[in-house]
């Protein structure tokens, strides 16, 4: 037990320490900071600029997209992989688990190129007569999306399916047999009792789409910018290290709050089984 709290205190605990020791710095000076100074000037930055306050508007509006679409093909396709058997089964959480296999540059590099206007994309759509002209998919708030959606989709689909594959399929047939449709089966037998599956893949999709860094820098455009792009340019090009820790220690206090509330509201809406 001690070298876990050792391993804790060391990697997690000292780190986020120095961050916020940085934090309270002042800036300027001939350095990042002015070492020796006290002070919450970087806080009030981050909760009075226009900019900032705008950055966090975008951030979160593009989270609550990515986890959406994520959350109901992560379902989907957990549902597919449950209900198919034997090399098809196989075969689908291979797709599934291959992606992780592959760096995460490369892979949006790959979404680059397939949704490029002279992309693959583009030239299906238009040899099929769906388009007349290439539509413009990357550098914009859809490529932004896509990006994060498939960054994400492995680890949600993995944490719903491995909940999912518990469930008894004789628990639907029930369900059919006493009257109820497809759907409804679905919805009120299978989707409550992945309701553990579906929290873990929620705090996961919704931590990497705050922080999310990779995608908007490669398939966005200036207006795509999310918190760690501007931590980027806080810390690299402004050389402004007392504001770059506030805003991340105020993203880390922003997605901790959210988390205990997901799970507050889970536990409150069904969500009995589960503890935090």
């Amino acid at each position: 037990m001690v070298p876990l709290v050792l391993f804790e205190i060391v990697f997690f605990v000292v780190p986020l320490l120095y961050l916020t020791r940085i934090s309270l710095y002042s800036p300027g000076g001939e350095g990042a900071y002015v070492a020796g100074t006290w002070s919450i000037q970087s806080y009030v930055e981050v909760v009075t600029s226009e900019l900032i306050l705008g950055l966090i508007a975008f951030t979160v509006k593009f989270t609550l997209v990515v986890t959406a679409v994520t959350l109901v093909l992560a379902t989907l396709l957990s549902y597919a992989i449950w209900r198919a058997d034997g090399v098809l089964k196989t075969v689908l959480l291979f797709a599934v688990i291959l992606p992780l296999l592959t760096t995460l540059v490369v892979k949006l590099y790959s979404w680059l190129v397939l949704l490029s206007p002279i992309g693959p994309f583009n030239s299906l759509l238009m040899g099929a007569g769906v388009i007349e002209r290439p539509m413009i998919l990357v550098n914009n708030f859809f490529g932004t999306v896509v990006g994060q959606v498939y960054t994400a989709l492995p680890y949600a689909t993995l944490a719903v399916y491995s909940v999912m594959s518990t469930l008894e399929w004789e628990t639907v047939e029930a369900a059919r047999d006493l009257g109820a449709s497809r759907p409804r089966a679905f919805f009120e037998v299978v989707l409550p009792q992945t309701l553990p599956g579906l929290s873990v893949a929620t705090v996961v999709t919704f931590a990497w789409g705050v922080g999310a860094y990779a995608a908007p820098a490669l398939l966005g455009s200036a207006s795509e910018r999310t918190f760690a792009i501007e931590v980027e340019r806080l810390i690299l090009r402004q050389f402004n290290w007392p504001v770059a820790a506030a805003l991340s220690i105020v993203l880390l206090v922003f997605v901790l709050i959210t988390i205990l509330i997901m799970f507050s509201l889970i536990n409150r809406w069904g969500g009995e089984e589960m503890h935090v």
